[in-house]
């Protein structure tokens, strides 16, 4: 109802919130903002269960379903407290702060090829939040010593635009490939979130406010009632397997050091060092593909150093408690806030308790792990492209008549996109005494928004062009 909430002010007006129907300091009513909040939890959920999944092995727990949960759990529960942190005394964007892929491939890559393969699972654990520990705490003096505000100065739309766009286009792995597991579900997701949020928005506000929330319970009931039927079976990509949540705890509170005190492995530190190093990148562009979608304002100096120094102490905090991973801001949940309208803070927040309640409750966090992958891929094609959108709206702060700005920005994309395969099929190798160079190198060079982020940046700032030409004078207007 329209007396449900403000309407956006001036400044957010202004800085691209024209459509909203919650900004950035609104505070829907709980009985819209509790399933907003959880509608956010189900976007970063897939990402969230991916990591500990994917670690599982290199961990050697891959056959420990206890342990396994266990960990999920925790990744939730830390997810929603680095949230709350980020939210209230950090940059105050209505951003998600959960595990990271830049930290997921050095860890593997220590876990699996270097000191730490064949030690066991407790061992590599301490090892690995060793490392996180130590990573968070660099990353937090990074941001908090004001020395990433005073790095901003070389970073303008030029490097901002394709660095967002390539967050979401080199997702893509995780978009069709997995929604094609099962076109029935993929591709339904895909067309219930077009059809809830573009086409009938206009039809019910409950399309209009929880489109994914819907498509989701909507596909996923369909999975369960053909599952049920027989149609699908045990290891069909569409199956709902239910038995996770009979083996998952009731309640377990994730407390500190589960896996007993951290140690510290110089190697392992700088392989790890090299993912936080894009984490950062990434989460700076985050930030403002968040600010124009939540209608807050251009994120300054400041705001930036807060961010990034909450995001190192939520990387401490994580290590602490065992995740295995660092945190960082998800773009899954701005891609939420494109296609929702939906930029309200509070809303941010809830969901961040909703996450920490789940955590501790491991039958609740087994009960979303139930649902089929193809699902979750066509929920990713549809907020992943939300977030390449975005970063190509940075454009249009520079002149893009400029020969200069398009060659940037071309090379840049294409190096995003291409540098990552190369370094994938072909991983740089200098023998033992300098592998801690290479896994630097090959961590970076696999990152297609760092290696994106790294050219349009160098190339900005070495190509001369004038202050308006690059759309500077508008985005630090506001430090």
């Amino acid at each position: 109802m329209a007396e449900d909430h403000l309407p956006p002010s001036r400044e957010q007006l202004a800085e691209g919130g024209q459509n909203l129907l919650y900004g950035v300091d609104d505070e829907p009513p709980l009985r819209r903002a509790i399933p907003l909040g959880i509608q956010h939890y189900l976007t970063m959920f897939g990402s969230t269960v991916a990591i500990p999944l994917i670690l599982s092995g290199p961990l050697g727990i891959a056959d420990q379903p206890g342990q396994l949960a266990t960990l999920i759990a925790t990744m939730f529960f830390v997810s929603g407290l680095t949230t709350l942190l980020q939210t209230t005394w950090g940059n105050r964007l209505p951003i998600v702060q959960g595990g990271t892929f830049s930290i997921l491939n050095p860890a593997v890559v220590v876990l699996t090829a270097g000191v730490l393969k064949g030690q066991g699972f407790e061992i590599k654990m301490q090892e690995l939040q060793g490392a996180i520990i130590a990573g968070g705490v660099i990353e937090a003096l990074m941001g908090y010593s004001g020395l990433i505000g005073r790095l901003l100065r070389f970073i303008g739309p030029v490097t901002i635009a394709p660095t967002i766009a390539l967050i979401g286009l080199s997702l893509f792995k995780f978009g069709a490939p997995i929604a094609g597991q099962d076109w029935l579900l993929g591709g339904l997701m895909i067309g219930l979130v077009i059809l809830f949020s573009q086409i009938l928005r206009h039809r019910w506000a409950a399309f209009e406010l929880y489109p994914i929330l819907l498509a989701i319970l909507a596909t996923w009931g369909l999975a369960a009632v053909l599952t049920a039927a027989g149609h699908y079976a045990p290891g069909d990509a569409g199956y709902v397997d239910w038995a996770k949540v009979g083996q998952a705890e009731l309640a377990a509170i994730p407390m500190p050091f589960p896996y007993g005190l951290p140690r510290f492995e110089v190697s392992v530190f700088i392989a790890i060092v090299a993912g936080y190093l894009s984490s950062m990148i990434e989460s700076i562009g985050d930030y403002y593909a968040c600010a124009r979608l939540s209608g807050a304002p251009t994120p300054t100096r400041r705001t930036i150093n807060r961010g990034i120094g909450m995001e190192g102490v939520g990387s401490v905090l994580a290590g602490v408690m065992g995740t295995g991973n660092a945190t960082t801001s998800y773009s899954e949940n701005i891609g939420a806030i494109g296609l929702t309208r939906v930029g309200s803070r509070r809303v941010v927040q809830i969901g961040a308790v909703v996450m920490i309640v789940l955590g501790a409750f491991p039958k609740f966090g087994a009960l979303f792990t139930s649902i089929p992958q193809p699902i979750v891929g066509g929920m990713y094609c549809t907020l992943f492209g939300m977030i390449a959108s975005v970063g190509l709206s940075n454009l249009q702060f520079v002149d893009l008549n400029s020969g200069r700005n398009l060659f940037i920005i071309g090379f840049a994309f294409f190096m995003g996109l291409s540098v990552p395969e190369y370094f994938s099929a072909t991983p740089l190798d200098l023998g033992v005494d300098w592998s801690w160079l290479a896994n630097i190198v090959n961590t970076i060079g696999q990152t297609g928004m760092a290696v994106g982020a790294l050219c349009a940046s160098v190339l900005d700032n070495v190509i001369p062009g004038t202050v308006e030409e690059r759309g500077l004078s508008h985005l630090h207007s506001g430090d």
